[in-house]
Parts: C-alpha cells; sequence; structure tokens
C-alpha cells in the first residue's frame, strides 16, 4: 500500500490523514505504514494521560509537515490509538512528498 491511501480529501477540500498512535515510546516521529488498517504510524514518548499524547502527535505532525500546530486538528479518535487529523495550508501532493520523506529517512 503507498501512503496514499492514508490520505483523504473532504468534498469541501479539506485533507484528513488517518494515523495510529504509539504513545509511550522510546522515540517520536512517523515509525511505519500499517497497510492492513491503512493508517500511518505515529509515535510519540508521551504518555496517553489527558490529552498529553495528542499534543505531541501535533506537535510530530507540525515539524516532520513543516507546518504551524494550528494548521493541524484531530477530528476524530481524542481518546482512541486510531485517530483522524485534518490538515490545511498543505496541498495533497505536498503532503505525500513529506510523508514519504518522513517513512524514507525512518528507513535509512
Amino acid at each position: 500500500m503507498e501512503i496514499s491511501g492514508c490520505v483523504q480529501t473532504t468534498l469541501d477540500g479539506r485533507l484528513l490523514l488517518d494515523i495510529e498512535v504509539q504513545p509511550g515510546s522510546s522515540r517520536q516521529g512517523i515509525v511505519g505504514l500499517n497497510k492492513w488498517r491503512s493508517k500511518l504510524s505515529v509515535a510519540v514518548k508521551a504518555e496517553a494521560q489527558k490529552g498529553k499524547a495528542n499534543e505531541a502527535v501535533l506537535h510530530v505532525l507540525a515539524k516532520i509537515l513543516s507546518l504551524t500546530k494550528s494548521d493541524l486538528e484531530i477530528v476524530s479518535g481524542q481518546t482512541s490509538r486510531a485517530k483522524r487529523v485534518s490538515v490545511k495550508s498543505i496541498t495533497i501532493e505536498d503532503l505525500l512528498s513529506r510523508l514519504n520523506d518522513a517513512l524514507s529517512q525512518d528507513g535509512d
């Protein structure tokens, strides 16, 4: 599966990114692609308590995508490891390119 399977475009033009969070990890960043669930795997050091992991996810994605945290919003899955993140201020082409770059760097 390609990374494009994790990204959807809504009718109003918003981009939605499906992710699977690994809280309490020893490292932070994009750590893989779950092709069975069509989700990007994102590891964060923060524990899943009082929204700390959600904040860490937004921070990690903003850094990787060169966006601000205000360009990202968790629209579903606030209390789950499976989340959907709305991404704005970027084209789908740029989003896919930056995610592919992040995945290839992780594999090096």
